[in-house]
């Protein structure tokens, strides 16, 4: 090479370094008018908090508070969704339950004896929440009585890619108010069912 090139200088990695994450910009407030977007964790912006389905209780409640989240997707090693695991999930009667009908101690549980699997998520489709107000997200969560309401996108082959996620933790607080999602029904299906008749 013709020019001339500086090296630059290399030092140690301090064991204290942490990396950076691309924070999701998220208003501060809304109101029940405002788009529904404006209040969904998108995950094409900001990663999504994941663990194994063989990790500890205590371990998950750690990524939890380290993240700054509530639910983590339990997830295998290819990426597929094998469910979710909520800190609710955590402390609630889960545990108790899976302890009672097999036994052991509560250190022994991994995320795949108490998640929610798969295949009982029910999801909000992406095009709908599009068009969708915040108002319009906080009257589905509370009539389901959820506290989270994963959110997909269809891929080109037409399978479901979970694209984002509600919280009312997170909209309670851009809205300024607290919202009770105490539980009025427990599927999709009951709703549709209740608005029905």
């Amino acid at each position: 090479m013709s020019e001339n090139y500086t090296p630059l200088p290399y030092t140690s990695l301090s064991s204290d370094s942490t990396y950076h994450r691309p924070p999701q910009r998220l208003p501060e407030k809304v109101t029940a008018a405002s788009a529904a977007i404006d209040v969904m964790t998108d995950f094409t912006k900001v990663a999504a908090i994941t663990m194994g389905p063989c990790a500890s209780l205590d371990a998950a409640e750690q990524r939890m508070i380290a993240s700054g989240v509530r639910l983590l997707l339990v997830t295998d090693q290819s990426n597929a969704i094998l469910g979710i695991i909520t800190a609710t999930d955590l402390h609630g009667d889960r545990p108790l339950t899976y302890l009672k009908e097999v036994g052991g101690k509560r250190n022994e549980i991994f995320l795949r004896d108490i998640m929610t699997p798969a295949d009982k998520l029910e999801v909000l489709y992406m095009v709908d929440v599009e068009n969708a107000k915040v108002g319009d997200i906080v009257e589905t969560m509370k009539r389901v009585g959820r506290q989270h309401a994963l959110v997909v996108d269809l891929s080109d082959d037409k399978r479901q890619v979970v694209r984002g996620i509600f919280s009312t933790k997170q909209i309670s607080k851009q809205l300024g108010v607290n919202i009770d999602t105490t539980e009025v029904a427990k599927t999709f299906a009951e709703l549709e069912a209740a608005l029905i008749a």
